[in-house]
Protein backbone atom coordinates (compact mmCIF):
# COMPACT_ATOMS: atom_id res chain seq x y z
CA UNK A 1 0.00 0.00 0.00
CA UNK A 2 1.33 3.43 -0.90
CA UNK A 3 1.74 5.95 1.88
CA UNK A 4 0.73 8.96 -0.19
CA UNK A 5 -0.42 9.60 -3.74
CA UNK A 6 2.80 11.11 -5.08
CA UNK A 7 2.62 11.53 -8.84
CA UNK A 8 0.30 10.17 -11.50
CA UNK A 9 1.39 7.98 -14.39
CA UNK A 10 3.28 9.67 -17.24
CA UNK A 11 1.18 12.46 -18.79
CA UNK A 12 -1.46 11.88 -16.15
CA UNK A 13 -2.47 8.42 -17.39
CA UNK A 14 -4.32 6.20 -14.94
CA UNK A 15 -2.41 3.02 -14.09
CA UNK A 16 -5.11 0.56 -15.18
CA UNK A 17 -6.22 2.40 -18.32
CA UNK A 18 -6.42 0.49 -21.59
CA UNK A 19 -3.15 0.85 -23.47
CA UNK A 20 -3.42 3.25 -26.40
CA UNK A 21 -6.93 4.37 -25.41
CA UNK A 22 -8.50 7.29 -27.24
CA UNK A 23 -8.51 9.60 -24.21
CA UNK A 24 -4.74 9.53 -23.70
CA UNK A 25 -4.10 9.49 -27.44
CA UNK A 26 -6.59 11.78 -29.15
CA UNK A 27 -8.63 13.81 -26.62
CA UNK A 28 -7.66 17.48 -26.15
CA UNK A 29 -5.30 17.78 -23.18
CA UNK A 30 -7.61 19.95 -21.01
CA UNK A 31 -10.42 17.37 -21.26
CA UNK A 32 -8.32 14.32 -20.40
CA UNK A 33 -8.49 14.51 -16.59
CA UNK A 34 -12.30 14.74 -16.71
CA UNK A 35 -12.62 11.93 -19.25
CA UNK A 36 -10.35 9.81 -17.06
CA UNK A 37 -12.61 10.65 -14.13
CA UNK A 38 -15.50 9.24 -16.18
CA UNK A 39 -13.43 6.10 -16.98
CA UNK A 40 -13.65 6.89 -20.70
CA UNK A 41 -10.14 5.47 -20.95
CA UNK A 42 -11.48 2.19 -19.47
CA UNK A 43 -14.60 1.44 -21.57
CA UNK A 44 -15.42 -1.99 -20.14
CA UNK A 45 -17.66 -0.43 -17.47
CA UNK A 46 -19.79 1.30 -20.12
CA UNK A 47 -20.22 -2.02 -21.89
CA UNK A 48 -21.23 -3.76 -18.67
CA UNK A 49 -23.83 -1.03 -18.06
CA UNK A 50 -25.11 -1.05 -21.64
CA UNK A 51 -25.35 -4.82 -22.17
CA UNK A 52 -28.26 -5.34 -19.70
CA UNK A 53 -30.09 -2.55 -21.55
CA UNK A 54 -29.74 -4.50 -24.78
CA UNK A 55 -30.86 -7.70 -23.04
CA UNK A 56 -33.96 -5.97 -21.72
CA UNK A 57 -34.87 -4.34 -25.03
CA UNK A 58 -34.37 -7.53 -27.03
CA UNK A 59 -36.41 -9.71 -24.68
CA UNK A 60 -39.16 -7.06 -24.56
CA UNK A 61 -39.41 -7.27 -28.34
CA UNK A 62 -39.53 -11.08 -28.15
CA UNK A 63 -42.20 -10.84 -25.45
CA UNK A 64 -44.73 -8.76 -27.38
CA UNK A 65 -43.53 -9.50 -30.91
CA UNK A 66 -43.39 -5.82 -31.73
CA UNK A 67 -40.38 -4.13 -33.35
CA UNK A 68 -40.72 -0.49 -34.34
CA UNK A 69 -38.70 2.63 -35.05
CA UNK A 70 -38.70 3.81 -31.43
CA UNK A 71 -36.66 0.73 -30.47
CA UNK A 72 -33.77 2.09 -32.53
CA UNK A 73 -33.85 5.32 -30.53
CA UNK A 74 -34.14 3.34 -27.28
CA UNK A 75 -30.97 1.48 -28.22
CA UNK A 76 -29.09 4.68 -29.09
CA UNK A 77 -30.46 6.51 -26.04
CA UNK A 78 -29.44 3.68 -23.73
CA UNK A 79 -25.95 3.64 -25.25
CA UNK A 80 -25.49 7.37 -24.67
CA UNK A 81 -27.11 7.13 -21.25
CA UNK A 82 -24.83 4.26 -20.27
CA UNK A 83 -21.77 6.31 -21.19
CA UNK A 84 -23.00 9.39 -19.34
CA UNK A 85 -24.35 7.67 -16.23
CA UNK A 86 -21.34 5.41 -15.95
CA UNK A 87 -19.25 8.59 -16.10
CA UNK A 88 -21.39 10.36 -13.51
CA UNK A 89 -21.42 7.30 -11.25
CA UNK A 90 -17.65 6.86 -11.47
CA UNK A 91 -17.16 10.54 -10.74
CA UNK A 92 -19.37 10.22 -7.67
CA UNK A 93 -17.45 7.11 -6.65
CA UNK A 94 -14.11 8.90 -6.95
CA UNK A 95 -15.37 11.90 -4.98
CA UNK A 96 -16.49 9.72 -2.08
CA UNK A 97 -13.44 7.42 -2.26
CA UNK A 98 -10.75 10.06 -2.82
CA UNK A 99 -9.01 9.41 0.53
CA UNK A 100 -9.07 5.64 0.03
CA UNK A 101 -7.93 5.80 -3.60
CA UNK A 102 -4.79 7.64 -2.57
CA UNK A 103 -3.78 4.69 -0.41
CA UNK A 104 -4.25 1.95 -3.03
CA UNK A 105 -1.51 1.32 -5.59
CA UNK A 106 -3.90 0.71 -8.50
CA UNK A 107 -6.04 3.80 -7.85
CA UNK A 108 -3.63 6.45 -6.56
CA UNK A 109 -3.11 7.75 -10.12
CA UNK A 110 -6.81 8.58 -10.56
CA UNK A 111 -7.54 12.25 -11.32
CA UNK A 112 -8.66 13.37 -7.84
CA UNK A 113 -5.99 11.75 -5.59
CA UNK A 114 -3.27 12.58 -8.14
CA UNK A 115 -4.33 16.25 -8.17
CA UNK A 116 -5.46 16.46 -11.80
CA UNK A 117 -9.04 17.43 -10.84
CA UNK A 118 -10.34 19.26 -7.77
CA UNK A 119 -13.33 17.98 -5.83
CA UNK A 120 -15.32 21.06 -6.87
CA UNK A 121 -14.47 20.46 -10.51
CA UNK A 122 -15.47 16.81 -10.16
CA UNK A 123 -18.86 17.76 -8.69
CA UNK A 124 -19.57 20.12 -11.59
CA UNK A 125 -18.54 17.43 -14.07
CA UNK A 126 -20.74 14.84 -12.37
CA UNK A 127 -23.81 17.09 -12.45
CA UNK A 128 -23.23 17.98 -16.12
CA UNK A 129 -23.12 14.31 -17.12
CA UNK A 130 -26.20 13.45 -15.06
CA UNK A 131 -28.19 16.32 -16.56
CA UNK A 132 -27.35 15.26 -20.11
CA UNK A 133 -28.43 11.72 -19.28
CA UNK A 134 -31.68 13.09 -17.83
CA UNK A 135 -32.42 14.94 -21.07
CA UNK A 136 -32.11 11.64 -22.96
CA UNK A 137 -34.30 9.90 -20.38
CA UNK A 138 -37.08 12.44 -20.97
CA UNK A 139 -37.50 11.10 -24.52
CA UNK A 140 -38.70 7.71 -23.19
CA UNK A 141 -42.12 6.60 -21.96
CA UNK A 142 -43.25 8.04 -18.58
CA UNK A 143 -42.81 4.77 -16.68
CA UNK A 144 -39.29 4.44 -18.04
CA UNK A 145 -38.55 7.97 -16.86
CA UNK A 146 -39.71 7.09 -13.34
CA UNK A 147 -37.50 4.00 -13.37
CA UNK A 148 -34.56 6.06 -14.57
CA UNK A 149 -34.93 8.51 -11.70
CA UNK A 150 -35.26 5.66 -9.21
CA UNK A 151 -31.96 4.23 -10.50
CA UNK A 152 -30.15 7.08 -8.74
CA UNK A 153 -30.75 5.38 -5.38
CA UNK A 154 -28.42 2.37 -5.85
CA UNK A 155 -25.95 4.60 -7.73
CA UNK A 156 -25.76 6.94 -4.75
CA UNK A 157 -25.43 4.14 -2.19
CA UNK A 158 -22.86 1.95 -3.94
CA UNK A 159 -19.66 3.90 -3.07
CA UNK A 160 -20.48 3.60 0.64
CA UNK A 161 -21.46 -0.08 0.55
CA UNK A 162 -17.90 -1.38 0.93
CA UNK A 163 -17.72 0.44 4.27
CA UNK A 164 -20.68 -1.31 5.89
CA UNK A 165 -21.10 -4.68 4.13
CA UNK A 166 -18.97 -7.52 2.79
CA UNK A 167 -21.29 -7.59 -0.23
CA UNK A 168 -20.78 -4.24 -2.01
CA UNK A 169 -20.95 -6.13 -5.31
CA UNK A 170 -24.68 -6.62 -4.70
CA UNK A 171 -25.17 -2.84 -4.71
CA UNK A 172 -23.07 -2.56 -7.85
CA UNK A 173 -25.28 -5.21 -9.44
CA UNK A 174 -28.43 -3.32 -8.45
CA UNK A 175 -27.07 -0.20 -10.14
CA UNK A 176 -25.37 -1.71 -13.20
CA UNK A 177 -28.26 -3.90 -14.33
CA UNK A 178 -31.06 -1.36 -13.90
CA UNK A 179 -30.95 -0.87 -17.65
CA UNK A 180 -32.64 -4.26 -18.13
CA UNK A 181 -35.74 -2.86 -16.42
CA UNK A 182 -35.44 0.55 -18.04
CA UNK A 183 -34.99 -0.62 -21.63
CA UNK A 184 -37.84 -3.15 -21.34
CA UNK A 185 -40.12 -0.38 -20.08
CA UNK A 186 -38.84 2.06 -22.71
CA UNK A 187 -40.10 -0.42 -25.32
CA UNK A 188 -43.59 -1.00 -23.95
CA UNK A 189 -44.20 1.49 -21.10
CA UNK A 190 -44.87 -1.56 -18.88
CA UNK A 191 -42.70 -3.78 -16.72
CA UNK A 192 -43.46 -7.51 -16.99
CA UNK A 193 -42.09 -10.23 -14.75
CA UNK A 194 -39.48 -11.63 -17.22
CA UNK A 195 -37.71 -8.26 -17.04
CA UNK A 196 -37.41 -8.56 -13.26
CA UNK A 197 -35.98 -12.08 -13.54
CA UNK A 198 -33.56 -10.84 -16.20
CA UNK A 199 -32.53 -8.06 -13.81
CA UNK A 200 -31.81 -10.62 -11.09
CA UNK A 201 -29.67 -12.64 -13.52
CA UNK A 202 -27.67 -9.50 -14.23
CA UNK A 203 -27.07 -8.99 -10.51
CA UNK A 204 -25.64 -12.49 -10.09
CA UNK A 205 -23.51 -11.93 -13.21
CA UNK A 206 -22.15 -8.75 -11.62
CA UNK A 207 -21.33 -10.70 -8.47
CA UNK A 208 -19.38 -13.09 -10.71
CA UNK A 209 -17.30 -10.57 -12.64
CA UNK A 210 -16.81 -7.94 -9.95
CA UNK A 211 -15.59 -10.49 -7.42
CA UNK A 212 -12.92 -11.35 -9.98
CA UNK A 213 -12.12 -7.65 -10.39
CA UNK A 214 -11.97 -7.04 -6.63
CA UNK A 215 -9.24 -9.64 -6.16
CA UNK A 216 -6.77 -7.11 -7.61
CA UNK A 217 -7.04 -4.91 -4.53
CA UNK A 218 -7.62 -7.39 -1.72
CA UNK A 219 -4.30 -6.76 0.04
CA UNK A 220 -4.65 -2.97 0.00
CA UNK A 221 -8.34 -3.27 0.90
CA UNK A 222 -7.48 -5.36 3.94
CA UNK A 223 -4.98 -2.76 5.17
CA UNK A 224 -7.40 0.17 4.90
CA UNK A 225 -10.54 -1.68 5.99
CA UNK A 226 -12.42 -1.89 2.68
CA UNK A 227 -14.76 -4.88 2.36
CA UNK A 228 -15.50 -6.94 -0.73
CA UNK A 229 -16.68 -10.37 -1.77
CA UNK A 230 -13.11 -11.10 -2.90
CA UNK A 231 -11.92 -10.73 0.70
CA UNK A 232 -14.98 -12.51 2.07
CA UNK A 233 -14.68 -15.56 -0.19
CA UNK A 234 -10.85 -15.70 -0.18
CA UNK A 235 -9.80 -19.29 -0.98
CA UNK A 236 -13.40 -20.33 -1.64
CA UNK A 237 -13.82 -17.85 -4.49
CA UNK A 238 -14.02 -20.57 -7.13
CA UNK A 239 -16.95 -22.29 -5.42
CA UNK A 240 -18.84 -19.02 -4.99
CA UNK A 241 -18.23 -18.02 -8.61
CA UNK A 242 -19.55 -21.39 -9.74
CA UNK A 243 -22.71 -20.70 -7.77
CA UNK A 244 -23.09 -17.24 -9.31
CA UNK A 245 -22.55 -18.73 -12.78
CA UNK A 246 -25.30 -21.31 -12.24
CA UNK A 247 -27.67 -18.70 -10.77
CA UNK A 248 -27.04 -16.33 -13.69
CA UNK A 249 -27.76 -18.99 -16.29
CA UNK A 250 -30.86 -20.34 -14.54
CA UNK A 251 -32.37 -16.90 -14.00
CA UNK A 252 -31.62 -15.75 -17.53
CA UNK A 253 -33.07 -18.97 -18.95
CA UNK A 254 -36.23 -18.44 -16.89
CA UNK A 255 -36.48 -14.86 -18.21
CA UNK A 256 -36.03 -16.09 -21.79
CA UNK A 257 -38.71 -18.74 -21.36
CA UNK A 258 -41.08 -16.11 -19.96
CA UNK A 259 -40.37 -13.78 -22.87
CA UNK A 260 -40.74 -16.41 -25.60
CA UNK A 261 -43.41 -18.76 -24.25
CA UNK A 262 -46.00 -17.45 -26.74
CA UNK A 263 -43.66 -17.57 -29.72
CA UNK A 264 -42.56 -20.25 -32.14
CA UNK A 265 -40.80 -22.96 -30.05
CA UNK A 266 -37.72 -22.66 -32.28
CA UNK A 267 -37.46 -19.03 -31.20
CA UNK A 268 -37.30 -20.10 -27.55
CA UNK A 269 -34.72 -22.79 -28.29
CA UNK A 270 -32.48 -20.37 -30.18
CA UNK A 271 -32.68 -17.76 -27.42
CA UNK A 272 -31.90 -20.39 -24.78
CA UNK A 273 -28.91 -21.47 -26.83
CA UNK A 274 -27.55 -17.97 -26.34
CA UNK A 275 -27.85 -18.39 -22.57
CA UNK A 276 -26.04 -21.72 -22.81
CA UNK A 277 -23.25 -20.15 -24.90
CA UNK A 278 -22.77 -17.36 -22.37
CA UNK A 279 -22.57 -19.98 -19.63
CA UNK A 280 -19.74 -21.73 -21.44
CA UNK A 281 -17.87 -18.43 -21.71
CA UNK A 282 -18.20 -17.89 -17.96
CA UNK A 283 -17.03 -21.47 -17.43
CA UNK A 284 -13.97 -20.68 -19.55
CA UNK A 285 -13.28 -17.69 -17.29
CA UNK A 286 -13.42 -19.92 -14.23
CA UNK A 287 -11.05 -22.47 -15.73
CA UNK A 288 -8.47 -19.74 -16.44
CA UNK A 289 -8.90 -17.83 -13.18
CA UNK A 290 -5.84 -17.13 -11.04
CA UNK A 291 -6.80 -14.85 -8.15
CA UNK A 292 -3.14 -14.03 -7.44
CA UNK A 293 -2.27 -12.86 -10.95
CA UNK A 294 -3.37 -9.26 -11.53
CA UNK A 295 -2.90 -9.39 -15.30
CA UNK A 296 -5.06 -12.50 -15.57
CA UNK A 297 -7.73 -10.95 -13.36
CA UNK A 298 -7.98 -7.86 -15.55
CA UNK A 299 -8.04 -9.91 -18.76
CA UNK A 300 -10.80 -12.19 -17.48
CA UNK A 301 -12.81 -9.29 -16.07
CA UNK A 302 -12.70 -7.44 -19.38
CA UNK A 303 -13.76 -10.58 -21.27
CA UNK A 304 -17.21 -10.20 -19.69
CA UNK A 305 -18.05 -7.72 -22.43
CA UNK A 306 -17.87 -10.61 -24.90
CA UNK A 307 -19.73 -12.90 -22.50
CA UNK A 308 -22.62 -10.44 -22.25
CA UNK A 309 -22.79 -9.86 -26.01
CA UNK A 310 -23.00 -13.57 -26.86
CA UNK A 311 -26.70 -14.12 -25.95
CA UNK A 312 -27.69 -10.96 -27.85
CA UNK A 313 -26.73 -12.61 -31.14
CA UNK A 314 -29.12 -15.45 -30.41
CA UNK A 315 -31.88 -13.14 -29.10
CA UNK A 316 -31.67 -11.17 -32.35
CA UNK A 317 -31.90 -14.37 -34.38
CA UNK A 318 -34.91 -15.49 -32.36
CA UNK A 319 -36.78 -12.36 -33.40
CA UNK A 320 -36.89 -13.67 -36.99
CA UNK A 321 -38.38 -17.05 -36.07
Amino acid sequence: MADTPTTPEPDGQVSDAVEGNWVDTWAPAPTRPYLRLSRADRPIGTWLLFIPCMWGLMLAMLYDGRVWWQDAWTLVGCAMGAFLMRGAGCTWNDITDRKYDGQVERTKSRPIPSGQVTVKGAVVWMVAQALLAFVILLTFYPNAIYLGILALVPVAIYPFAKRFTWWPQVFLGLAFNWGALLAWTAHSNALEWPAVVLYLSGITWTLFYDTIYAHQDKEDDALIGIRSTARLFAGNTGKWLTGFLIATMCLMAFAVIGATIERNPFSMVLALTGVWAMGWHLHWQLRNLDTEDADTLVKIFRSNRDAGLIPLLFFAGALFL
